[in-house]
């Protein structure tokens, strides 16, 4: 049985809070260089500031009234399907993109709250998966702006569970027939011995 998730508005207040800051460090960061920074006899600090606050000025117009918008819309637009085998995530504004991660790929789900996260009362799941390394983020997708985080976190791992049981017989078995790390060594000593000689012939 599919479920469709859409993020949490709180996640839209996220993006904004994190717009803000920045804008807020852009000023800062004028303000800092303005003070701190020597000037010569040739050059006034009227000539700085005339030269360094549209700089801050542009950053903020950007961030505020060009960034933000798209933020908003790019937030309206996702949306996440958790099926029985796989999750898909809708993503996109212009380009539409539907990434589907089957759950035989999957190797965990981990829950991520950043600052902001814990302050409006939502969360990201990430999902890992064995080919992670090769995106940028470090995880092949992610379930962002959820509310009832540890609810979908168990359903995940109930379904990952399902698709990929542990054997108690199994488990068990090697309990009781545990080999010690030395004779586990002294095995794999011995079978690269024999792969030598087999390729030395």
């Amino acid at each position: 049985m599919e479920q469709t998730l859409k993020p949490d508005k709180k996640l839209v207040t996220k993006q904004w809070a994190i717009l803000l800051v920045l804008s807020s460090m852009a000023i800062l960061f004028v303000l800092l260089f303005q003070l701190l920074l020597p000037l010569s006899d040739d050059v006034s600090s009227a000539e700085v500031s005339a030269l360094v606050w549209p700089i801050a000025g542009g950053v903020v117009f950007v961030l505020l009234f060009i960034v933000g918008p798209i933020l908003v819309i790019w937030v309206k637009n996702l949306s996440y399907i958790i099926g029985e085998e796989k999750i898909t995530i809708h993503k996109g504004i212009l380009t539409k993109v539907q990434k589907n991660i089957p759950y035989r790929a999957v190797t965990d789900f981990i829950v991520n709250r950043s600052i902001f996260d814990r302050f409006l009362g939502i969360a990201s799941i990430r999902i890992q998966t064995a080919g992670q390394s090769q995106t940028p983020t470090g995880y092949e997708g992610n379930i962002a702006g959820i509310v009832d985080w540890e609810k979908w976190h168990q359903v995940l791992r109930d379904r990952l569970k399902r698709l990929h049981p542990v054997s108690e017989a199994l488990a068990t078995r090697e309990t009781a027939s545990s080999i010690s790390d030395r004779d586990l060594l002294v095995q794999i000593l011995h079978e690269l011995r024999a792969i030598r000689k087999a390729l030395e012939k």
